[in-house]
């Protein structure tokens, strides 16, 4: 066992309990800085300390099942100490504070830190900027404003004076629409952190951010925070809740940390995804814990326009240490991703009751770019989830997602609008009460999925398991307890995968170039 300092900041920093289990620790621990106890039952691998001094240096130490670990190191420096509540907001709830509080983040020196005191700050969007620092004390809450008419419209594309070149500010579901700017705005910055223990709460429920969520209602529906075209951002420490659409959405940003926070959306609000990085480079996302009405972490890349256009990949990518709970997929890629998913590695992370576990979806249409490789999936655990392994290459999304173009089951042209998957490698992962499927990989006939590798794999079926459709695509029947299914794959390997519980054959198989088990 080891403990580790992922990310120090001027106030705050979070830690990690190296001890090779997901999520939880076997047994709570007990957590003290400088010798004064913070936590004395600790249950989550990754935690944090808060109310720090900056530019200042701490001992922290863990006591867990009989070992003492230590960990020494300094807080960020500080240039400057904006106490917010000295612009005059007013904390009830009611009261409009976008211009006090867009005053206070405004004018911030480079190095310092705007600091919300507790009370519930009603705003509509606010924007950061670049080496500057917001801190949520503990009961301080960024309250949504439900009137969408005080929110600014972004437009998708800006153009240059070329008219040639064009620049994208913002999109909507993978392509660049007008939006209504989010609750938080992290545009064209870098070096910017949110952290603390408060709250970003978009107050969706009691607008009619939720009805009606296909139609276009002045301009696409904000996100509650968006990083964009940005680098080096740090989230961490803060719950994000009762998101209008998708909590948190990076777009072409470079070395994101989103670390030991909170999302809360209802289970059945529409399309409120947790996280979705879409063609972003070196994130880390460490720590988080998601209950959400989507899809709990997405990684995207556009539709084909933009990923064809710029053919920016989300790659580089390390998910640990997380709880994605409830929900429809746990980790996702696609079905925006026409410039490609590549590099990601998902490990310690539990999966808990969402609708499927590892989940891939894309489509024809989605382009030559739309590459999907190297996937690691490593010491994973999934509890109640009904399809723990889907990669769906028939995904019916889109206007034309129904139609033959995309659901045809006979070989079609490969071409420039082919979408193609790689290597996918998933190893040390115990699967427990499925329902639908085990495995369920569709891919297409004229262009199959390349290799999946599964080694020391257990999957346990629900005795009392319910049917279901595994991948939503068309045609494809309701099943229950299925173990594997393969249609249109290059190349399979099963090392000591274990399936329990499930009816009918084992392998059921089709177009599988080559397989091989031990």
């Amino acid at each position: 066992m080891k403990l580790t300092l992922i990310r120090a900041m001027t106030r705050s920093a979070v830690f990690e309990l190296e001890n090779g289990l997901c999520f939880r620790p076997a047994e709570p621990f007990t957590v003290l800085l400088d010798g004064k106890e913070v936590y004395d039952a600790c249950n989550t691998n990754v935690f944090s300390v808060y109310s720090l001094q900056p530019a200042h240096p701490y001992t922290l130490t863990v006591r867990a099942g009989g070992e003492t670990l230590t960990a020494s190191f300094v807080t960020r420096e500080e240039s400057f100490f904006v106490d917010a509540s000295r612009y005059g907001l007013v904390g009830d709830g009611v009261t409009d504070n976008t211009a006090k509080l867009q005053a206070a983040l405004s004018t911030c020196p480079p190095g310092g830190t705007v600091y919300l005191p507790a009370g519930r700050y009603r705003t509509a969007s606010l924007f950061l900027k670049s080496h500057t620092t917001l801190y949520l004390e503990q009961g301080a809450v960024i309250l949504g404003d439900n009137d969408r008419t005080h929110y600014p419209i972004l437009p998708g594309v800006i153009g240059s004076h070329n008219e040639v070149d064009e620049y994208y500010l913002t999109g909507w579901e993978g392509n660049p629409l007008d939006s209504l700017a989010s609750l938080i705005n992290i545009t064209q910055a870098e070096d910017v952190t949110i952290t603390g223990q408060g709250e970003i709460d978009a107050d969706a429920q009691h607008g009619d951010w939720w009805q009606d969520v296909k139609k276009k209602k002045i301009a696409w529906r904000p996100r509650t925070v968006s990083i964009t075209d940005s680098r080096y951002v740090v989230l961490h420490g803060v719950t994000v809740k009762n998101s209008y659409s998708w909590t948190i959405h990076p777009m072409f940003s470079t070395g994101l940390d989103l670390l030991d926070f909170k999302i809360r959306n209802p289970y059945d609000a529409p399309n409120t995804d947790g996280i979705d990085p879409e063609s972003c480079v070196n994130t880390r996302i460490i720590g988080a814990d998601i209950h959400v009405g989507d899809d709990c972490i997405a990684m995207k890349a556009s539709k084909v326009f933009l990923g064809m256009r710029l053919k920016k990949s989300c790659k580089n990518t390390v998910i640990r240490n997380c709880l994605l709970d409830k929900g429809h997929g746990g980790i996702v890629i696609g079905s925006e991703m026409s410039g490609g998913v590549k590099d990601m590695v998902v490990t310690q992370c539990l999966m808990d009751h969402t609708d499927r576990g590892l989940r891939v979806k894309t489509r024809r249409g989605r382009g030559k770019t739309a590459v999907i490789d190297g996937l690691v999936f490593h010491n994973v655990e999934m509890r109640g989830v009904k399809a723990p392994f889907v990669i769906n290459m028939f995904y019916f999304c889109d206007p034309d997602g129904h139609s033959d173009y995309v659901q045809c089951r006979q070989a079609m042209p490969v071409d420039d609008f082919t979408p193609r998957l790689g290597s996918l490698t998933m190893e040390d992962i115990v699967a427990t009460d499925a329902q639908y499927a085990g495995c369920y990989f569709d891919g297409l006939p004229e262009m199959p999925i390349g290799q999946v590798v599964m080694k020391n794999v257990r999957i346990c079926f629900d005795p009392n398991a319910q049917a279901g459709q595994a991948a939503m695509a068309d045609g494809r029947p309701a099943v229950k307890k299925l173990a594997i299914y393969a249609e249109n794959v290059n190349r399979i390997e099963l090392h000591n995968v274990q399936i329990e519980g499930y009816e009918g054959e084992r392998l059921q198989f089709a177009n599988v170039g080559s397989f091989e088990e031990d």
